[in-house]
């Protein structure tokens, strides 16, 4: 069994070998605890790989701060990508702003525009981008591969800790003095935006708190997989969420 010597050697291989023959690169970071061991190496390795994170609009506060923790810590700039202000408002008029929570279709619609349409964006022009992706994460990225062609997107995929484990991360983090999300402190193992995320408790699996309502297996917002989000019906909902 490798041990996290033996991974953290790996993954920065990989990192260097993306950013020698896979330029332009791009680094998709979610601002969370994973994505920020590959930040901390990134940046310690002063390697050439862009870094850019999908601003939705409903992420948490702790979690758009992370932008500029990065930039303070790492003197690394942090590229946010938003959605178009259309769709969103196109989506509310139609559904409601809290219709994710009425059905999957739904939530991937809203996934859809604030996700994977700013994503398209910030991979134009690019040769290959990297995920923090872990293959225990969830049972949709049970078979993740380090290295992989994104057929969606039209160019190379690479998921540099996807044989790391939770424990494997928290250890990094640790023993470098790598900064992070105050939220995975307070019970978030897995963040995503805030009405799609909750604490955990104890004894719940990892990714427990996103999409709660859901069934597990449907647990993507169409960031990785080949077939994306239908656009939304036509249809208005009312939004029994609003205050």
């Amino acid at each position: 069994m490798s041990t996290l010597a033996d991974k953290i050697k790996a993954t920065q291989l990989t990192l260097e070998r993306i950013a020698a023959d896979f330029s332009p690169a791009v680094f998709a970071n979610s601002l969370a605890l994973e994505d920020m061991v590959i930040t901390d190496m990134i940046a310690k390795a002063k390697l050439p790989i862009g870094i850019f994170t999908l601003q939705t609009g409903l992420l948490h506060n702790e979690t758009s701060q992370m932008v500029q923790v990065i930039q303070a810590h790492y003197g690394l700039s942090v590229t946010e990508f938003v959605p178009d202000a259309q769709d969103v408002e196109h989506y509310i008029a139609a559904h409601g702003k809290f219709a994710f929570y009425e059905s999957v279709d739904l939530r991937k619609a809203c996934c859809h525009i604030r996700k994977v349409k700013p994503l398209k964006r910030a991979l134009a022009g690019q040769k290959a981008w990297l995920t923090g992706q872990r293959s225990e994460q969830s049972v949709t990225r049970t078979n993740l591969h380090v290295h992989e062609f994104d057929a969606a997107n039209g160019l190379e995929k690479f998921n540099p800790i996807a044989d790391w484990t939770f424990d494997d991360v928290k250890t990094y983090i640790s023993q470098h003095n790598v900064p992070y999300n105050p939220l995975h402190d307070k019970g978030y193992p897995s963040i995503g935006c805030e009405p799609c995320t909750r604490a955990i408790k104890a004894g719940e699996d990892i990714r427990a708190g996103r999409w709660w309502w859901e069934n597990q297996d449907s647990k993507e917002c169409g960031l990785h997989v080949s077939e994306q989000a239908a656009s939304p019906t036509t249809q208005k909902k009312e939004d029994p969420h609003a205050d």
